[in-house]
């Protein structure tokens, strides 16, 4: 007898409010995540100002934008996933994005430099914290809840949804803020225009816990008085070792893959081609469109016909078109659409069936905690860094470089996932 196990078919009873918990959560998280980004202009110059005269500022500037958001995720995963393993899957999901919902909250009213002098950044970066803290947690959390709520034979189909929804949050999240700069205009946007996305973002926040409340949880937790004990922090690390490093194995390729094509390629194009910005930034968001609509198609065909030809399409496709593909990006926007649009595709045979892989190495009982950490680990250390290697290679005149990087790490993720044991038609383990 296990010490815990998913609900099984009681989740089957009604998989629509399942899928729609777990999405707008995510869709909000990472509308949230994203608008930071796409404001992180305006924020800095309220924030931290250009001259002063207090050398922590610069510093609490640096930490803020480049390190606390992306560096904290490891840590959300493994503490938020510990909760999800130990309290519930929903537990963990109305913590998730109820720290979302404050951190965006605070982002919105942190005061000005001019008005609060250094306390500005600190409030500042405590909100980051909290924001790099729930985004960790809610990967492991929804991943887990997805996987597990899902009917027979629609694991897969129901994982895709992961990425569904984060690009639906980042579209928000960019169409938003480029409503507000053309339509508040500069002054405006710098007075306290920059703020009104955050505070949407705290109140779409409130919607989506409202939803998850009424969410039926997927793990059956130890009855009181069994004398079975939930599962420590360290548990899945400590007694799942070969599982968590192929967890680092399965993601590395691909959240870097990720961040390149969904993030980095616009700012990529201006470095290196000279294309317009403006023209960058709308075959970004066309093919981010694109890129939703395959994810469902990818994770069909998983469960159809197994985990491994999708990631080995990705794995093998990126190891021997990511350099052909960004050496022909060029000056037009066709050109760029249309190497954003291939790689999208090459892309969706990880994102549409990760999050079902890294649910189905781990048994139930530590399988939030246990993607969670090694999950959000890796994304830190090639997702995150992605744009500042790029732009680095750009600036020690060796932009070339970039492209072979990407195609090397890919073709190391698919050594694995050749190795990686079929478990699309598996009996989700217990």
């Amino acid at each position: 007898m296990t010490e815990t196990s998913p609900a099984g078919p009681a989740t089957a009873r009604r998989p629509a409010r399942q899928l729609l918990a777990a999405c707008v959560g995510n869709a909000v998280e990472w509308y949230d995540w994203y608008a930071y980004t796409f404001l992180a202009t305006y924020i800095a110059g309220q924030v931290f100002p250009a001259e002063s005269g207090n050398s922590l500022v610069p510093l609490l500037s640096t930490f803020a934008v480049f390190a606390v958001g992306f560096f904290m995720r490891p840590v959300g995963g493994l503490l938020m996933g510990a909760v999800a393993d130990r309290h519930g899957r929903r537990a963990a999901l109305t913590v998730t994005i109820l720290l979302m919902g404050g951190s965006s909250l605070l982002v919105g009213l942190t005061p000005t430099y001019a008005t609060a002098g250094v306390l500005a950044p600190v409030v500042l970066v405590v909100a980051r914290l909290l924001q790099g803290l729930s985004v960790g947690g809610e990967f492991a959390a929804s991943t887990t809840f997805l996987v597990e709520s899902a009917g027979p034979g629609r694991r897969g189909l129901f994982s895709s949804f992961q990425y569904v929804s984060t690009t639906l949050g980042q579209l928000a999240a960019s169409g938003i803020a480029a409503a507000l700069v053309s339509g508040l205009g500069e002054d405006r946007m710098q007075g306290w225009g920059w703020r009104v996305p955050f505070l949407a973002g705290a109140a779409f926040s409130l919607v989506g816990f409202w939803i998850r409340r009424g969410a039926e949880e997927t793990l059956r937790l130890p009855s009181e008085g069994t004398g079975l004990a939930r599962p420590g922090l360290f548990d899945a690390l400590r007694h799942h070792p070969r599982a968590s490093l192929l967890i680092c194995g399965i993601t590395a390729g691909g959240t870097l893959a990720y961040y390149t094509w969904t993030s980095y390629l616009p700012t990529y194009a201006e470095l290196n081609a000279g294309i317009d910005k403006a023209d960058a930034l709308l075959a970004g968001t066309l093919s981010l469109g694109f890129f939703a609509l395959l994810q469902p198609v990818g994770g069909l065909l998983s469960d159809r016909y197994g985990r491994k030809p999708p990631l080995l399409f990705f794995g093998a496709g990126f190891a021997l078109l990511a350099v052909p593909l960004l050496r022909s990006v060029g000056d037009s926007f066709a050109s760029l659409l249309l190497v954003q649009c291939a790689g999208m595709v090459l892309l969706t045979g990880f994102t549409s069936v990760s999050a079902a892989v890294n649910a189905e190495v781990f048994p139930a009982r530590v399988r939030a905690a246990g993607i969670g950490f090694p999950y959000s680990l890796t994304v830190a250390v090639f997702g995150g860094t992605a744009p500042y290697v790029g732009t680095l290679l750009k600036e020690v005149d060796h932009p070339g470089l970039f492209p072979w990087y990407v195609s090397a790490l890919c073709l190391v993720s698919a050594a694995v996932y050749l190795r990686l044991p079929e478990t699309a038609h598996r009996e989700l383990e217990r």
